[in-house]
């Protein structure tokens, strides 16, 4: 009933060889494959960043500049840049990303103290600023060649990096986050952090370079059905014009009307009119011109404020 290990020289050797590989830890690829399998668990992975091309392939021959800053506040009137982070790539027509060319990443130390509720954030504080700068040759070699900047969110950022610096003025800007339809590519939010985790990845953060490097990898993946990248859809919208469509004197009855078809209310502060507002892409332009005029003027010879706008324009202060 029993097995004589002492007797069964050959049952000994057996139980042994159990016991090693009982004790063996499994490989990396072996848990991972073991975990996924339960279907109890999600894995995700580290980020790795990508190095620095040795040589640039001439087959991307355009430039682009992804950045990102962290702040000591939302206002670029009154907030300043605390961490600046850029990373430089080529790409082609089709909007295909090619090679890193470059990586720029700096502290700077601001005229006050950092705000705690901006040090929860970031994990930046007045400590690790102190006798810190951006150097800026360093920073404009790779912004004065760009022909696109992006930032995830270039409505906060563009207006922080033009009050910063003059070598942001005049480039055409491109928005992550408003200029993708993430929706339709499986994700349920735009927020960074957790595009980055439906897309299998995690990072740090809340610190500018690492923030540039998951965002290149999100823009760099493959649609699963017309195999377009998100960064090929994004530099695509950055070559249609936009129309933005103020609707001033528009009656205050209907404010919730507008702001739930999407119009946004500016106070006039940056020089526009005070009025509620609204873009949309150029051919949408009728359309929207003969919403107003029915459902919020109703008056047929209505004929509100329109600025056409193009990359180098929008998201400006």
């Amino acid at each position: 009933m029993f097995i004589d290990t002492v007797n069964d020289p050959e049952g000994s050797a057996n139980a042994s060889r159990a016991r090693r590989v009982k004790s063996q830890p499994m490989a990396e690829a072996e848990m991972l494959a073991h975990l996924t399998a339960t279907g109890r668990y999600r894995i995700l992975h580290k980020l790795e960043p990508r190095q620095v091309a040795g040589s640039v392939r001439p087959e991307y021959p355009l430039q682009g500049v992804i950045i990102d800053t962290e702040t000591t506040g939302l206002d670029h009137r009154k907030a300043e840049i605390i961490e600046i982070g850029v990373i430089a790539f080529t790409f082609d027509e089709r909007g295909t990303i090619g090679d890193i060319t470059g990586v720029y990443g700096a502290l700077q130390q601001p005229g006050t103290t950092i705000p705690a509720e901006i040090t929860k954030i970031t994990g930046i504080t007045d400590e690790m600023v102190a006798g810190q700068f951006i150097d800026i040759p360093e920073l404009r070699s790779l912004i004065e060649p760009a022909d696109l900047v992006i930032a995830h969110n270039a409505r906060f950022d563009r207006p922080f990096c033009e009050a910063f610096s003059p070598m942001f003025s005049g480039k055409a800007w491109a928005c992550s986050n408003a200029e993708i339809d993430w929706a339709s590519r499986g994700f349920e939010g735009t927020k960074l952090g957790y595009l980055i985790g439906q897309a299998g990845f995690f990072h740090n953060g809340h610190r500018a370079v690492d923030d540039c490097f998951a965002l290149l990898e999100i823009l760099d993946r493959k649609g699963e059905a017309d195999g377009i990248s998100p960064f090929a859809e994004l530099y695509n919208a950055s070559q249609r014009s936009r129309v933005r469509i103020f609707a001033e004197n528009s009656p205050y009855d209907f404010k919730d009307h507008l702001k739930a078809r999407g119009y946004r209310w500016s106070d006039g502060a940056e020089g526009g009119p005070r009025s509620w507002w609204i873009e949309v892409d150029e051919p949408e332009l009728e359309d929207e011109l003969r919403y107003l005029r029915t459902e919020i003027y109703q008056y047929p010879e209505a004929d509100p404020m329109i600025k056409t706008l193009t990359a180098f324009d929008r998201f400006k202060a």
